[in-house]
């Protein structure tokens, strides 16, 4: 299969959650999701988590606005992977985020494990995995604790989630005010990743005034980082960052030490 492959550095920009009141730079329209795709390529992103905004600059799963996004998206920075989510907010359906996904057709989307398959039921989510498989869209799947690493490899021996080219995200942390990721965070993933049957390229995303350090231990255990406004509007010296960019720079001179 050919599937998009993970970057090493993935900007997230905007997120669900945050407004133009939490940063006046945070990017809530596509012309400013694309303007601020283009800084963060230039200052070392190899691809965007993209979300989409109404004119209340709430967070949608609208079909429309993502095609209209990854067309943009292809159009100004080609090579810039281009990864659109399903996050529901407590708002979305299991069947609402599949059927966007099945309406965009991206070559990259984010999954959330606990989101897509709430219960007991797993028919329907095993068609969406098997179909997504076979149109050659990467699913990276995100992973709220090492418990959830688990839980993926339950579902990956049981048929329900194709176990090759595995994408996950490890989220050290929560969305809650005031959140502050610490580096050790990662710990338990790695160890019940490393003691699992599963073979996976992971990233990592963590919250607050600490994500460069978290991020700088994701690249110390051979993983990738996904950074930006929505998880972090600040940089390691506390201050807070001008925009989107200004973090990708710092994370992206992590690897050079």
């Amino acid at each position: 299969m050919n599937f998009a492959a993970l970057p090493e550095i993935m900007v997230a920009p905007n997120g669900a959650r945050r407004t133009t009141a939490d940063h006046p730079a945070l990017p809530v329209t596509i012309p400013q999701t694309v303007a601020t795709a283009r800084a963060c390529f230039e200052a070392g992103a190899g691809g965007i988590h993209a979300h989409v905004r109404d004119a209340e600059q709430a967070h949608v799963l609208d079909a429309g606005l993502y095609s209209e996004l990854v067309a943009e998206l292809a159009r100004q920075v080609p090579d810039m992977a281009v990864q659109i989510t399903t996050e529901a907010v407590g708002r979305y359906t299991p069947e609402e985020q599949r059927a966007v996904v099945r309406a965009v057709m991206p070559k990259m989307v984010s999954v959330a494990l606990r989101e897509m398959i709430p219960d007991a039921d797993t028919r329907e989510a095993a068609r969406f995995y098997q179909w997504a498989h076979e149109a050659q869209i990467a699913v990276q799947h995100i992973l709220y604790s090492s418990d959830e690493v688990s839980i993926l490899e339950e579902l990956v021996a049981a048929g329900v989630i194709p176990g090759d080219d595995l994408q996950c995200l490890f989220v050290l942390g929560r969305y809650a005010k005031d959140q502050e990721s610490d580096p050790l965070d990662l710990l338990p993933f790695l160890d019940t990743l490393k003691m699992s049957t599963l073979t996976a390229d992971w990233a990592v995303c963590a919250f607050g005034r600490s994500e460069t350090a978290a991020l700088q231990a994701a690249f110390a255990a051979g993983g990738k980082a996904r950074v930006g406004f929505e998880n972090s509007l600040w940089n390691a010296d506390g201050s807070f960052a001008a925009d989107n960019a200004e973090r990708v720079r710092e994370i992206s001179a992590l690897q050079s030490r």
